[in-house]
């Protein structure tokens, strides 16, 4: 009965998160979920699936931790992702509708205050033109005194009557003075209102919202003294979800403590789907082979979106010169390291593995000790050790061939000397574990085949020669080719001690003289942002390795066979 509940707690639990995924709109991936959901439900309950219970949890974390990051990899490779187009589509798109700019040049100083249990804003600028007229006046006419007897009105304000808007009542003139001959006033259109007043708002909540704002003369809110500035600080984040919505259609948002700025919609959506830019008009359309948003010129608009660009990434590995000539380099010095690392770490670990057998050999277990020191400390230490050592002024090395010879030598900015410091960290790193491979196959060679040897009057060069390489080297084959693809990938190393520099400088992608492909890919997903670029890199690693992995697994198996 328990085990039911737990299974029906659980089944609930994994519903909700599915559901959650779906709402908020990753489909795919909820599928996947819930395929696996219903997989695991399926191996844990049902009988038949019963032996699977115990491969279950690897298999599963084979398939999120390995095929899950490769297949998205490979993936992403047949895409533009980069730095520039991060969003799909329909988000690049919401992105530029959601673009404003400045309508005018007004800007409205605004006032908080009390009212009710609430607040309202007061919007006010300073600009008071009228508008446009029919008929302009007569510039020639002479300057008249204003009549007497009636009060003229300016601005929006009347005497004898509240003014509404701009128009005034009563007996005063609208506009302009009224002459001492009588003539009539000029006609003019109404001034604009230079005074808006928001609803009442609690200001208590960060959430955004549209609020419609009128006319101050319309509102019959009268406002006296605005509050202080300390309060609109204690208010700021509740002003700055505020969008003032005037009546022209116009919006306005909080600018600083004491303005709000008016603005509009930089993008309209057309209905064939392009955009038109209400500044300029120009017409954007969008673009599902380079992922960008372009003018009529050709000139691509950010943010991007991404698109599948199929096996372009790949080709512009081999056939762009940005990438080809950094590419090539990168790869050639690859193999270069990588097969002097296994040269020189197999071949220094031999030669100790040798020494350290020599009969009569005193303190050979101190000897052991120390020369295993270098494997046992964490490598990321040792590398940023000898970091320190080659530092051209300061470093130990520099100071002692200064003292010895007179020079010093820059490490890290000379292209073969950088290459020589990377050899030789490598090597420092790697040959404990080759003299500790070399020592125990030398084990399991027959004691015998040496004393026949002695007696013929062999010594140690004719012994290794005749005797112990060809007995250690099918054994030692699928090691070489393992510790062959581990260089290959050597990430660590490199980003610690170089970081690829000195970097090349005949190219524009980010690549350097001590780059490997790994870093090389690094520095591109990174330095250059260019995400599908580097997973494409990724993917022909991950081939290249694979194909170390078959040769490495068809030797092993041809070793087993010599073996029996």
């Amino acid at each position: 009965m328990l085990s039911r509940i737990g299974t029906a707690l659980a089944a609930g639990v994994a519903l909700l998160v599915v559901y959650q995924l779906y709402v908020g709109g990753n489909a795919l991936l909820a599928a996947a979920c819930a395929g696996s959901l219903g997989l695991a439900f399926f191996v844990y309950t049902a009988r038949r699936a019963y032996t699977y219970r115990y491969l279950f949890p690897g298999l599963a974390g084979i398939a999120i931790f390995v095929v899950l990051p490769l297949a998205y990899t490979v993936w992403i490779g047949f895409t533009n992702y980069s730095a520039k187009n991060l969003l799909t589509f329909e988000r690049a798109t919401e992105v530029l509708l959601g673009e404003v700019y400045l309508r005018d040049t007004v800007r409205y100083q605004f006032t908080l205050h009390a009212s009710g249990s609430g607040y309202r804003i007061v919007l006010r600028t300073d600009d008071d033109e009228p508008a446009e007229t029919g008929s302009d006046p007569d510039p020639g006419a002479p300057n008249e005194p204003a009549a007497t007897g009636s009060a003229a009105a300016t601005g929006s304000a009347a005497t004898g009557s509240a003014a509404t808007g701009s128009a005034a009542t009563g007996s005063a003139a609208t506009g302009s003075a009224a002459t001492g001959s009588g003539s009539a006033p000029a006609p003019q259109a109404p001034r604009r209102p230079t005074a808006f007043v928001t609803p009442v708002l609690p200001l208590t909540g960060t959430a955004v919202q549209r609020v419609k704002v009128v006319p101050l003369a319309d509102s019959g809110f009268a406002p006296g003294d605005d509050l202080p500035l300390k309060d609109v600080i204690a208010h700021r984040d509740a002003l700055k979800a505020i969008t003032a919505q005037f009546p022209d259609g116009t919006a306005a948002a909080m600018a600083s403590l004491r303005e709000f700025t008016p603005y509009e919609a930089l993008y309209l959506r057309n209905p064939d789907g392009t955009l038109t830019n209400q500044k300029t008009q120009e017409r954007l359309t969008p673009s599902f082979t380079t992922g960008f948003y372009a003018t009529a010129a050709g000139q691509p608009v950010e943010p991007g979106f991404r698109v599948v660009v199929g096996g372009s990434n790949y080709a512009r590995v081999f056939t762009d010169a940005k990438f080809r000539g950094p590419f090539l380099r990168v790869f050639a010095w690859t193999v270069v390291f990588a097969g002097l690392s296994v040269l020189l770490t197999a071949g220094l670990g031999m030669l100790l593995a040798e020494l350290l057998q020599l009969e009569g050999l005193r303190f050979a277990g101190l000897y052991r000790v120390l020369l295993f020191l270098p494997y046992a400390v964490p490598g990321f230490i040792s590398i940023l050790v000898f970091k320190g050592l080659f530092n051209r002024n300061f470093g130990e090395i520099n100071l002692i061939l200064e003292t010895l010879i007179g020079i010093r030598p820059d490490w890290t900015g000379d292209a073969l000397l950088a290459r020589l410091m990377i050899l030789i960290v490598n090597t420092w790193l790697g040959y404990p574990y080759f003299m500790l491979m070399c020592m125990g196959l030398q084990k399991s060679i027959p004691h015998d085949l040496y004393e026949a040897s002695a007696i013929a009057g062999a010594g140690p060069l004719t012994n290794f020669f005749q005797i112990t390489w060809p007995l250690i080297k099918k054994p030692l084959t699928p090691l070489l080719v393992a510790s062959f693809a581990f260089n290959f990938n050597n990430f660590v190393l490199i980003f610690l001690l170089t970081k690829g520099k000195p970097d090349f400088l005949d190219t524009i992608a980010p690549a350097g003289e001590t780059d490997l492909l790994v870093t090389y890919t690094y520095r591109t997903a990174f330095d250059d942002h260019s995400f599908g670029m580097a997973a494409a890199i990724s993917t022909i690693i991950f081939v290249m390795v694979a194909i170390l992995s078959v040769v490495n697994l068809r030797l092993s198996k041809a070793a087993a066979s010599d073996r029996r």
